[in-house]
């Protein structure tokens, strides 16, 4: 099986955890993915570790895509990093320190050099920075007539009294991401619209978009339309019509397009053979075939017509070795019975002594 390396740029004795992960980036993180950081974090108490996919996956009875899905999550978040080879094969996760501030990711003397300076260079995402607020600049933000108005919008639409947490993230998103207040307006509405008012969604969203760049409403709502567009358009390729896509159903979606990164022609791909395999819309079925594809590397629709060939050919294969036909034994009692072996030599010299 194949192996990827896992470095750690403070090796120790003890299983180190940083108390700005446990504040921070816990809180929001799926409880899986913070099971798999931890572990990988374990297992990498030396400079570096050589692990396997499969091993981790049955630690967790999970699958090697889970443990994938997770990693990619923490990449984002901007605290390791992961890197593949042409033939999408896990090679190495660097775990970097969370620094006391947000700001560059400081040099690590535990790291490889090539690796060391692409760590030094890496920029990490909003997503990745404490959101936070001093009081005093807290205090001085409610005195903004804008930002009241906000407050009082962001209520209404939530259905509650904001807690102080609650005005804390609005607030660092408005002064710190610098996101307008018609932007923060359309980002509660958007998020309303989903069926959420956590908070802490919201603020996903915003420092999502904040990684995207998105600035405006415009920019806002072509991010959103066009994966709605993404959504209607699988949704069609399953034989839907007529209605929206269920939350599970987004789920699986959001999976293919974010976390798998497959194009609309392969997740198109996919659910046509899960329709004529099973005769109806299936998405569990469709993503077990997806998954199957992500873990061969798959980013065209050729490299799916080579598996298709490299598949066939291996039928063909098994099915000759089956009809082959066998050697039979022969039926002939003669040739059946146990000869013997005689020493005509002896024999010889017996009767002659007689």
């Amino acid at each position: 099986m194949p192996q990827f390396t896992v470095y750690n740029s403070f090796p120790g004795e003890f299983t180190f955890v940083s108390n700005r992960f446990l504040d921070i980036y816990m809180p929001s993180a799926n409880g899986e993915f913070v099971k798999i950081y931890l572990y990988l974090l374990r297992n990498c108490s030396r400079e570096q570790t050589r692990l396997e996919l499969s091993c981790i996956a049955d630690a967790f009875n999970c699958t090697e895509a889970d443990i994938v899905r997770a990693l990619k999550y923490w990449k984002k978040t901007g605290i390791l990093d992961v890197s593949f080879n042409s033939r999408g094969t896990l090679t190495d996760v660097v775990f970097y320190p969370l620094p006391a501030k947000g700001g560059d990711l400081p040099v690590s003397s535990g790291i490889p050099a090539a690796k060391e300076a692409a760590a030094v260079k890496e920029v990490k995402p909003v997503s990745a920075v404490r959101t936070s607020l001093s009081p005093d600049k807290l205090k001085q933000l409610k005195g903004n007539e804008e930002v009241r108005q906000l407050l009082f919008i962001a209520e209404q639409y939530l259905g509650k009294t904001l807690t102080s947490t609650d005005m804390e993230t609005l607030l660092y998103l408005y002064d710190e991401v610098h996101m307008s207040a018609d932007l923060l307006e359309y980002l509660i509405e958007y998020c309303v619209s989903k069926g959420s008012t956590s908070i802490a969604y919201i603020r996903t969203v915003g420092l999502a978009w904040a990684d995207q760049k998105i600035t405006t409403v415009a920019q806002a709502k072509e991010e959103t339309n066009l994966y709605n567009k993404n959504y209607f358009t699988i949704l069609k390729a399953f034989g839907i019509k007529n209605r929206n896509p269920l939350d599970k159903e987004i789920q699986y979606m959001n999976l293919w397009l974010n976390q798998y990164s497959f194009t609309l022609d392969i997740i198109s791909e996919a659910c046509s053979r899960t329709v004529l395999a099973t005769g109806k819309a299936s998405f569990s079925y469709a993503d077990s075939i997806l998954e199957n594809w992500f873990k061969n590397g798959v980013h065209h629709l050729s490299d799916i017509e080579s598996l298709d060939q490299t598949f066939q050919q291996k039928k063909i294969a098994k099915a000759s070795a089956q009809t082959r036909p066998q050697p039979q034994a022969s039926r002939n009692k003669f040739n059946n019975f146990h000869q013997r072996n005689y020493n005509m030599a002896e024999l010889e010299k017996q009767l002659l002594g007689k």
